[in-house]
């Protein structure tokens, strides 16, 4: 994918850069030891210094890719006696530009670290290292029956450390939860080097503070997760989908509440696609819309259950329901994998669609579900006309992903559109990052809605764990207001 943007944003002219070495010959010299030279890379490095979306692009005169706990916490002990910045990189699948350099810190990529993967099938508690995409541990647990809890769009690239780091959330949520619901423990190396194991196998542990759930969301800041241990879910042997299409944004919250009610354990998506999101998918991708005719709004609702008459029973009668009820104008329940498949591929590639439309800027927000879609639709007066704005997202845990494209560059409009935004989600009871994270994208608003005694503690909490701030610096937690 290759987004346009009005900027190839980097933070480097906005951020002075920190009292850190650069990397010397001597210092490559170190790495190639430990490492070994042919993971020490200091040419064609321009996949790891630019985000995946390419709208952010840094410098780096290093990338090093430890294999194991034992090389991190070498490399990572070298460079705080030495005071080397390190931007920690999983499968660089980011959308904040948290994971690319902005100065010339050195890269730490974890994709070597991926051999361990244990599983113990009688409690269903995985462990495995940081370095694994997310896909391929998910294809390896269908033999034992399970699957992981957590589904993105990016699973055949992301790593599960990166998944532990960036907090991520993805359509499944709803049913299983965050991943605060599933992490039992991980391995992770501080900014001294140290190599800290911390929770464990136990579902039930009440011994100490929960100290691994800080890597959640950490974002790289506090250390290198290296291993995980969490639980995962028996893999659903009945997975179905239904489509509705809705005249009004209130009928898709009665609706939602009508699912939970009447799909109640079985559901596990619920996702929200407005009416020009839905136009710009048609418009440039070659995909159809399963529904005849424009509607305001579409929602996808999927089941995960064991019974698949069982199911397909409630599901059905669901639709029936919101149909008979006048809630929904037209709906229809997939009759096979294929029309599941489509009616994925519509919400999972409306983030292309929006890609393809032209200049894009794009937000991931939570808010209360009576404000949900109203922060789209003061987005569009506020612009009159000025752009196209698309929304697409989790409406089953509010988590609105909001996309506003135009023509060509428009500096003045992305000035005034970030401050309108994020102080509109405040103002509102919402969150600026719902599962993205603040990266260097969000650098400027990250204390927005935190009290200044919370945002003192996260530092406190930074310096503990890195107290020579060498990690992932100029990005979510600044050692000063």
């Amino acid at each position: 994918l290759q987004m346009k943007s009005s900027i190839i944003r980097s933070a480097a002219s906005a951020v002075a850069r920190g009292n850190f070495a650069q990397i010397s010959s001597t210092h490559l010299s170190f790495f190639e030891k430990t490492v070994g030279a042919s993971y020490v890379k200091t040419k064609e490095i321009d996949n790891y210094t630019s985000d995946w979306t390419r709208q952010m692009k840094g410098s780096s005169d290093c990338v090093v890719l430890p294999s194991s706990t034992e090389e991190t916490s070498a490399i990572l002990k070298y460079c705080a006696e030495n005071r080397i910045a390190v931007v920690v990189q999983g499968g660089n699948t980011g959308l904040v530009g948290g994971a690319t350099p902005i100065h010339d810190e050195l890269i730490l990529s974890t994709s070597r670290i991926n051999n361990h993967f244990h599983l113990e099938p009688s409690s269903g508690v995985l462990t495995l290292d940081a370095g694994i995409i997310l896909a391929h541990a998910d294809n390896r647990l269908t033999e034992h029956g399970f699957m992981m809890p957590l589904d993105l769009g990016a699973k055949g690239s992301c790593q599960i450390g990166g998944c532990i780091a960036a907090g991520a959330g993805g359509i499944r949520l709803l049913r299983y939860g965050s991943l605060h619901s599933h992490l039992l423990g991980c391995t992770m190396v501080d900014g001294k080097g140290s190599i800290l194991k911390l929770g464990g196998q136990l579902r039930k542990d009440n011994t100490s503070l929960h100290a691994a759930h800080l890597a959640i969301g950490s974002e790289g800041q506090l250390g290198v997760v290296t291993s995980v241990t969490m639980g995962v879910v028996p893999r659903p042997s009945s997975i179905l989908s239904a489509m509705l299409a809705v005249s009004s944004y209130s009928d898709c919250i009665r609706i939602l509440s009508l699912a939970r009610s009447k799909l109640g354990e079985i559901l596990s998506s619920f996702e929200l696609i407005d009416g020009d999101t839905m136009k710009c998918v048609e418009r440039h991708l070659p995909l159809k819309n399963v529904f005849e005719g424009s509607h305001n709004f579409y929602l996808l609702i999927e089941t995960h259950g064991s019974n698949g008459d069982h199911d397909s029973e409630k599901l059905n009668a669901f639709v029936e329901e919101a149909l008979g009820a006048e809630l929904a104008a037209d709906g229809v329940a997939a009759n096979s994998e294929a029309e599941r498949t489509h009616m994925w591929r519509l919400r999972e590639e409306s983030p292309i669609a929006a890609a393809k439309d032209g200049y894009i800027y794009k937000f991931d927000v939570s808010l209360p579900l009576e404000h949900f879609y109203r922060l789209t639709e003061e987005t569009r007066e506020k612009l009159m006309g000025r752009a196209r704005v698309y929304c697409y997202g989790h409406l089953g845990d509010g988590n609105s992903h909001l996309n506003v494209t135009t023509d060509g560059e428009d500096e003045e409009l992305m000035r005034e559109l970030s401050p309108f935004v994020y102080n509109w989600v405040v103002s509102h009871g919402g969150s600026i990052s719902a599962e993205h994270g603040i990266g260097q994208l969000k650098r400027d608003y990250r204390s927005l809605g935190k009290s200044a005694e919370e945002s003192a503690l996260i530092r406190s909490i930074k310096r503990v764990f890195d107290p020579h701030g060498i990690l992932c610096p100029y990005k979510m937690i600044p050692a000063q207001e």
